[in-house]
C-alpha cells in the first residue's frame, strides 16, 4: 500500500508525493509521485509541453523555509523578463541599444551627473556591441563588476559586496590616464594607477560578456542568464513558495499527474547471452559512431598541480596508472578500433570531438599533450576540439556575480550539459556526418572504467541496431554518492495524453523531491533507483534537433548548485568561500526532449516503447572515478584515485579468476589504507576488451600475493604461469605499427607488425615491489621494487618462454625483427636470439585469428 506525504496545502491546492512499494501497479522497485488535486486548478490556469514535468519545484515544508531575505526576487524577475521580450522583439542592434538605455537601472548608472560616464564611454572607444554588453551587464544588476570599490565581507561564509560610485571613480581615472596616442598608460591621475593586467581584465571581461551573450541567445543572453539565477534561486524563497505557489506549478509542473519510477532495462550481467549479442553490434557498428569527451570542467575537488610550476590542472592531465586521464580514455577507444580490426580487417578510425574549457588552461593543455603524444598516432583530422564559454559564479543571497577585483568575476565552467548547443554552434554534428557516423558514445574522463568488458558497446550495439535515440549506462547506486538518478517519468498532460521517458535526477535536486540523503534518512528511497553515471549512447540527428532548438531545451537540466562554496583568491592573494553557485545544464536530461506519448496509460512494458534505453551492468564494471583527492586522514575511498585503482584490481581478480587463475582475495578498503593493495595487475585493454576475447589468451596459473603484473601487448598468451614478483611485459607495437600518411602525419596500423609474447609452463620469481617503501603511489603505478622481471620488445619483436623458471631479476630486451626463445638448460637458462623470417615481418610468426561463432567470439592461435 501507497505511503503518501502532504507537502504543501496553499489555497486548496494539495501537492502528494507517494512513495509506491514493490507490489505497486510497476514492477519497479520503488517509484515517487507528484500529483496535482484534480480539482485544485482550473485547466485554463495551466499550460501543457512535452517536456513539462522532470519537476524543479522545492518541497521543502514552510515552517522549516529561511526567512524571507531583503532582496525582492519577484520584482527583479518581472523588470528583467520585461526587458528580455523587449530586447526579443527588437530586430537590430541599435534598436535594442535602445531598449537597454531605457531600462531606469542603466539610464541611473550611465545618465548620473556626477559621474562623467559619457566621457569613459568615449575615451574607451568601445565598439557598438562592446556598449551593448557593458549596458547588459549593468541591466542585469552587475555593476559591481566594473568597479575596484568592492570588500569582502565576513560572516559565517563570506559574500562579495561592491560599492558602485567606486566603479564609476575607478573607471573614469582609469581613462583619464590612458596615453592619449594609445600607446599604453598615461600620468598617475588621482592617486590610481592602472596596469597592463587590468586592461587584459577589462579585455576578457568584454570577451566573457560576449561569449554570454551569443552561447545564451536561446534564453536571452546576459539578461536571460540572470534570469535563470534568480528563478532558480527563488525557488526556495518564502515568497515564491507562499505567494507565488500556483505560478511555480503553473511554470515548473504543467501537467496534471506525474509519477517517477525505477526503469527497468537489460542487466547484461544476468543475460550473457543478449549482452554478447548486443556487443557484437556494438563491434559492428564502429564505423557508424564517434566519442564524445565533456573534458571542459574545472575538478576542483581533485586539487592537481602542476608539480613545476603550481599552477591547477584540469582533470584530464591527472596521471593515473602510468599515463593521463586522457591517454586513458584514446587506450580504450583503440582497444574497440583493433578489436574491430582482428574480427573484419578492416582499420577503423573513430572520430572524436572534445569539449574543453578556458578553466585552468584546459583547452591549450589538452591541445599541447595531444601535439605531444602526435594525436595519438591517429592523425589530426580525426579529432576536433570546441571550447565551451565560462560562467559567472554567483552569490546565493540575491543572484549577485562574484568578483575577484574589478572587471574579474568569478567564472567556471557551464556544466556539461551546454554541450549539445555548443555541438551546433561549432559545427560538430555536421563533422561527424562528414566522418560517416549516425551515432556517438559519450563518456566523462574522470570514470576509469567505463569501458570494461562489454558495457560501452553493448550500450551503442543497442542504441544502433534498435534505433534509439538515447542511451544509459547504468548501475547500482552508492547511498550517499554524489551521482544523480536514473528515473523512469510517467505523467498525464493537461490534454489527457500519457508521456513516458528515461530522465536523471541530479543529486543536488533530491531535496526539491523530497528525497533525503544519508545512512540515517527516513525517506531512503533514491537508493533504489539506479545511478547516473553519464555513460550515453546518443542518436546524432536526434541530439542535433535539440540543441539547434533555439530554446531553452538546447540547455538541458539547468540547476543552480550551492551546495558547495565558491572559492578563489582574491588580487591580494586572499582567500574566499562564498556561499553561491553557478548556472549548469546537464548533458543527460536532453533525453527530457525525447519522451514518447500515447492515449492511454500502460501498467508494465513500457520501456520497450521508448525512445530511450538504459542498461546494467554491476556498479564496478560502469562507473569507478577519480574525481576527489583523498585526505590523509580521510577514511572513504569513494570517488577517489585509490578507490578506482581498487576497482580495477577487483575487476582484474573477477576475469582472472575465470581463466583458472589463482589470486589473492582483495579484502575491504580499511585494509588497503593500512597495507595497500594485495596485489597490482593491470592489463593492456586490446587484450580484450571483451572478457570473452580476453579468457582466451590466459589460462591456468597462479598470481601470488604482493606480485604485479602489467602487460603492453595484445598478441600475447598465457599458459601456466605461476608469478610470485614482478613481471612487466611492453611492447612498442602494443596493436601495430606506425606509418606516415599523406598528411605526413603518423598513423596507427592495426595489426601490422605487432609486438608478440608467449608464455607457457613458467614461474616467475623475484623480489617484486618494495610494499614497505613509504612513497609508493599505487594509482600512479609509481613504485618502488626491489626486482623484477621485465620484457621489452621493439617494432615486431617476439618474445617466447617454456619450461623454464625465471628467478631474481632480469631485463630480457628484444630488437625489432627479432624472435628471442627462453628455455630451460642444463646449468640454466638458454637464451636464443632469431632474425624473424623475411615473409613473416608484417604477420609475425603467429598470431590470434577471431572468428565469430553465433553471438561469441572465437579465437585461435595460428603458426607459420
Amino acid at each position: 500500500m501507497a505511503r503518501t506525504t502532504p507537502i504543501l496545502n496553499h489555497n486548496n491546492t494539495h501537492l502528494l508525493f507517494t512513495f509506491k512499494t514493490p507490489n505497486s501497479h510497476f514492477s519497479s522497485l520503488s517509484s515517487l509521485r507528484l500529483t496535482k488535486h484534480p480539482f485544485s486548478l482550473s485547466p485554463s490556469s495551466l499550460s501543457c509541453s512535452p517536456s513539462c514535468c522532470i519537476t524543479r519545484v522545492t518541497t521543502v515544508p514552510v515552517e522549516y523555509a529561511p526567512s524571507a531575505p531583503d532582496f525582492d526576487f519577484h520584482q527583479e524577475l518581472s523588470r528583467l523578463k520585461t526587458l528580455r521580450s523587449r530586447l526579443a522583439d527588437s530586430n537590430s542592434l541599435r534598436a535594442k541599444l535602445r531598449v537597454i538605455e531605457g531600462d531606469p537601472r542603466v539610464k541611473r548608472f550611465f545618465n548620473s551627473s556626477n559621474n562623467g560616464f559619457s566621457t569613459v564611454l568615449a575615451s574607451l572607444s568601445l565598439t557598438p556591441y562592446e556598449l551593448f554588453l557593458f549596458k547588459c551587464l549593468v541591466a542585469a544588476g552587475q555593476e559591481h563588476v566594473l568597479g575596484w570599490g568592492f570588500e569582502f565581507v565576513q560572516s559565517e561564509m563570506e559574500s562579495v559586496r561592491s560599492s558602485v560610485k567606486s566603479a564609476l571613480y575607478a573607471l573614469v581615472s582609469m581613462i583619464e590616464k590612458l596615453d592619449v596616442n594609445g600607446e599604453g598608460l598615461g600620468e598617475n591621475i588621482g592617486g590610481v594607477a592602472l596596469n597592463d593586467e587590468d586592461f587584459k581584465d577589462l579585455k576578457k571581461l568584454l570577451k566573457n560578456l560576449g561569449e554570454i551573450e551569443q552561447f545564451y541567445n536561446c534564453i536571452g543572453g546576459i539578461i536571460g542568464y540572470q534570469i535563470a539565477v534568480l528563478e532558480l534561486l527563488a525557488q526556495s524563497s518564502v515568497e515564491m513558495q507562499t505567494t507565488n505557489w500556483s505560478k511555480s506549478i503553473q511554470e515548473h509542473m504543467e501537467c496534471q499527474f506525474l509519477e517517477i519510477h525505477a526503469p527497468s532495462g537489460l542487466d547484461l550481467s544476468q543475460n550473457p547471452e543478449y549482452a554478447s549479442q548486443a556487443a557484437l553490434w556494438g563491434i559492428q557498428g564502429l564505423p557508424n559512431l564517434g566519442e564524445i569527451y565533456p573534458l571542459g570542467g574545472s575538478a576542483d575537488r581533485l586539487g592537481l598541480v602542476d608539480p613545476d610550476t603550481g599552477e591547477c590542472l584540469p582533470a584530464a592531465m591527472l596521471p593515473y596508472c602510468g599515463r593521463t586521464l586522457l591517454e586513458g580514455l584514446i587506450r580504450d577507444l583503440q582497444a574497440r578500433e583493433f578489436l574491430y580490426f582482428k574480427m573484419y580487417g578492416k582499420q577503423c578510425i573513430t572520430p572524436v570531438a572534445i569539449m574543453t574549457s578556458s578553466a585552468k588552461n584546459n583547452h591549450e593543455r589538452i591541445t599541447s599533450l595531444c601535439e605531444k603524444l602526435e594525436w595519438f598516432r591517429r592523425g589530426r583530422s580525426s579529432f576536433l576540439l570546441f571550447e565551451q564559454p565560462v560562467v559567472p559564479a554567483v552569490s546565493v543571497e540575491n543572484g549577485q556575480w562574484v568578483i575577484m577585483k574589478p572587471f574579474a568575476p568569478v567564472c567556471k565552467p557551464g556544466g556539461h550539459g551546454v554541450i549539445w548547443k555548443l555541438a551546433h554552434d561549432k559545427g560538430i554534428f555536421k563533422w561527424f556526418y562528414d566522418h560517416g557516423r549516425k551515432g556517438a558514445t559519450v563518456r566523462q574522463v574522470s570514470n576509469v572504467v567505463a569501458a570494461t568488458d562489454l558495457t560501452l558497446l553493448a550500450l551503442a550495439g543497442i542504441g544502433l541496431h534498435h534505433g534509439k535515440k538515447l542511451g544509459f549506462a547504468s548501475c547500482k547506486r552508492n547511498l550517499g554518492a554524489t551521482e544523480g538518478i536514473n528515473v523512469l517519468i510517467e505523467k498525464k498532460n493537461l490534454e489527457g495524453r500519457w508521456a513516458y521517458g528515461l530522465s536523471c535526477i541530479e543529486y543536488t535536486e533530491f531535496d526539491k523531491f523530497g528525497i533525503a540523503d544519508g545512512p540515517h534518512s527516513r525517506n531512503r528511497l533514491q537508493a533504489e533507483f539506479p545511478a547516473n553515471t553519464n555513460i550515453l549512447y546518443v542518436d546524432l540527428p536526434s541530439a542535433e534537433l535539440v540543441g539547434s532548438s533555439n530554446s531553452g531545451n538546447s540547455l538541458p537540466g539547468m540547476v543552480l548548485n550551492v551546495k558547495k562554496p565558491i572559492t578563489f583568491v582574491d588580487h591580494f592573494g586572499k582567500p574566499h568561500s562564498v556561499s553561491g553557485g553557478r548556472l549548469e545544464c546537464t548533458m543527460q536530461n536532453i533525453a527530457d526532449s525525447f519522451v514518447n506519448t500515447c492515449p492511454y496509460r500502460y501498467y508494465k512494458g513500457v520501456e520497450d516503447k521508448l525512445d530511450t534505453f538504459v542498461v546494467f551492468n554491476k556498479r564496478r564494471r560502469v562507473t569507478s572515478s577519480a574525481k576527489r583527492k583523498r585526505r590523509l586522514a580521510d577514511k572513504s575511498l569513494h570517488q577517489t584515485p585509490d578507490g578506482s585503482l581498487l576497482d580495477i584490481l577487483r575487476n582484474a581478480h573477477d576475469l582472472l579468476s575465470q581463466c583458472d587463475i589463482e589470486l589473492p582475495e582483495i579484502e575491504s578498503n580499511e585494509k588497503y589504507l593500512s597495507s595497500g593493495p594485495p596485489f597490482l595487475i593491470l592489463l593492456h585493454p586490446a587484450l580484450g576488451p571483451l572478457w570473452e576475447v580476453t579468457r582466451q589468451k590466459f589460462y591456468e596459473g597462479s598470481i601470488s600475493k604482493g606480485s604485479e603484473l602489467q602487460v603492453e601487448v595484445a598478441e600475447f598468451l598465457w599458459r601456466n604461469v605461476q608469478l610470485d614478483g614482478s613481471l612487466i611485459i611492453e611492447a612498442d607495437n602494443i596493436m601495430g605499427s606506425t606509418k606516415i600518411d599523406q598528411n605526413g602525419e603518423p598513423l596507427l596500423q592495426y595489426g601490422h607488425r605487432c609486438g608478440r609474447c608467449k608464455l607457457r609452463n613458467v614461474k616467475v620469481l623475484n623480489e617484486g615491489i618494495d610494499w614497505t617503501f613509504g612513497d609508493n603511489v599505487y594509482w600512479k603505478h609509481d613504485v618502488q621494487r626491489i626486482e623484477a622481471c621485465k620484457v621489452v620488445l621493439h617494432g615486431n619483436a617476439e618474445f617466447e618462454a617454456t619450461d623454464v623458471i625465471l628467478q631474481g631479476n632480469h631485463i630480457f630486451e628484444v630488437p625489432n625483427s627479432y624472435k628471442m626463445k627462453i628455455t630451460q638448460g642444463d646449468s640454466g637458462l638458454v637464451v636464443r636470439l632469431d632474425p624473424i623470417e623475411q615473409n613473416m615481418m608484417d604477420s609475425g610468426s603467429w598470431y590470434w585469428e577471431y572468428s565469430i561463432k553465433g553471438t561469441h567470439i572465437q579465437l585461435e592461435m595460428v603458426e607459420l
